[in-house]
């Protein structure tokens, strides 16, 4: 299912995930050095087992850049770019995985292909994440890094409660589908 002006979003939409994955990436020196030994590489980051009731979305193909970070490949190139490792997230859930990622967790994922970058990105799914409160106390300083601290926990047990909220309503659905 498209949605209305697809074709000028998703392109923004998918840069800026590639502009955060490479700004957590560089607050982890060891992930961009493990990164930088696959230069020329690239990964096709793609969920599987999307529900029908939200659209499906495209597969995100990043190529490791020799910096030790990822470009987005662009999508007419896509099609012709044979992946050296696909990564499939499990999204049947998507609540369960926004509350799994929310706590600094990962979503089910399953890895394969180049054994090497498979065993480096898996490393880092595993050991890096992103620090929201160093990050405003980068740009903020420490008061108001503290305010923002807070306010993400207080963010994050609605996530929760969101996150509960939507598996309930999507556990009576399917019920209904079903008779």
């Amino acid at each position: 299912m498209d949605l209305p002006f697809q074709d000028l979003w998703l392109p923004a939409v998918r840069n800026r995930m590639v502009l955060f994955a490479n700004h957590v990436l560089t607050g982890c020196p060891p992930a961009v050095e493990r990164l930088r030994a696959h230069a020329g590489k690239v990964v096709r980051v793609d969920a599987s087992g999307w529900p029908g009731l939200i659209p499906v979305p495209p597969p995100l193909t990043l190529r490791v850049t020799p910096a030790g970070l990822f470009e987005g490949v662009e999508s007419a190139d896509e099609a012709a770019v044979v992946p050296d490792l696909n990564v499939r997230i499990d999204a049947s859930d998507p609540a369960k995985v926004a509350g799994n990622v929310f706590k600094g967790g990962l979503p089910p994922m399953s890895i394969d292909g180049d054994g090497a970058l498979a065993a480096d990105v898996n490393w880092i799914a595993q050991n890096v994440r992103w620090d929201p409160a160093a990050d405003a106390e980068r740009f903020f300083g420490p008061t108001l890094a503290e305010a923002v601290s807070r306010a993400n926990e207080q963010f994050t047990q609605v996530g929760e409660k969101v996150r509960s909220a939507m598996g309930q309503l999507f556990d009576q659905f399917q019920a209904r589908k079903k008779s």
